[in-house]
């Protein structure tokens, strides 16, 4: 299968080129507050992960995404389509930030900057030196909550991850939660928490970006400080917001955070 067909690949804008990687159980119209503010500049890729949004669900393969590799495959596989090889500034929201970072290692001169929205290189627990914010036990009974009620599990995860029980971040998460085919979303799910790319992250010397959520039940603002030693060429802005989503309930603070760190990489080698 064609993969701009595959991953139902959009493009808007002209410029160098930005790809906007959205993260676990959601999809490209998650982006869609944050791209007018970057159409005029750059050249903007949206796309959706095979078995979200509007992608192939019959390309989806359990194996392939039973790891980050296959959802790095998915990015790799689109830029080499479009015909990028260099100067990419890659964008992405929770598990996509690792998706990003092992991609700029797998091809260094391909990804110019990250920018990397709630980050986390492990949801779980590593003690006494790193805080994930979960024990096994937590996501465990999170996956079988899915297995039993699944749109029990959209209806509780939602207002967690937007910060805020009764808004249009909900309400945006939860309607993307429920239109992803379960059987996907698990594979997603178990992918995104059981990832650890701890390891990797003092291999990166790509100038990457942390934008950090103050009140995030997902991920604790202790993980940006931990990603941010990590990263030899990063900086860490932190966000005055609850939740895991500032591009969607907090678009402009992102936007602003973004223009600095992308006036401030302007010079950067491709």
């Amino acid at each position: 299968m064609e993969i701009l067909q595959r991953n139902y690949v959009q493009q808007l804008g002209n410029g160098e080129p930005m790809l906007l990687a959205h993260g676990f159980g959601c999809n490209q119209t998650m982006w869609q507050r944050l791209t007018p503010a970057f159409a005029d500049e750059y050249r903007l890729i949206l796309f959706d992960y095979v078995g979200s949004g509007r992608s192939a669900r019959a390309a989806f393969d359990a194996q392939r995404y039973s790891t980050l590799q296959g959802y790095v495959a998915d990015v790799l596989e689109i830029c080499a389509a479009l015909g990028i090889s260099e100067g990419l500034t890659f964008v992405g929201h929770s598990v996509s930030a690792s998706v990003g970072l092992l991609a700029s290692l797998a091809q260094p001169k391909l990804i110019k900057r990250l920018i990397l929205i709630g980050p986390s290189p492990s949801f779980l627990n590593h003690p006494p030196d790193y805080f994930g914010g979960f024990e096994q036990a937590d996501l465990n009974e999170l996956l079988n909550l899915m297995d039993q009620n699944y749109i029990g599990w959209a209806n509780y995860l939602a207002p967690l991850a937007a910060g805020a029980p009764d808004s249009p971040t909900t309400q945006a998460l939860n309607e993307s939660f429920c239109s992803t085919d379960p059987q996907v979303a698990r594979v997603f799910a178990r992918t995104t928490f059981f990832a650890d790319t701890r390891a990797e992250l003092t291999r990166i010397t790509t100038p990457a970006l942390i934008i950090q959520h103050e009140r995030d039940a997902l991920v604790p603002l202790s993980v940006g400080e931990y990603m941010h030693r990590a990263l030899r060429h990063s900086q860490l802005e932190v966000l005055d917001v609850g939740g895991h989503c500032a591009h969607l309930s907090h678009p402009e603070l992102v936007i602003a955070s973004m223009r600095r760190f992308l006036q401030a990489t302007a010079s950067a080698p491709a």
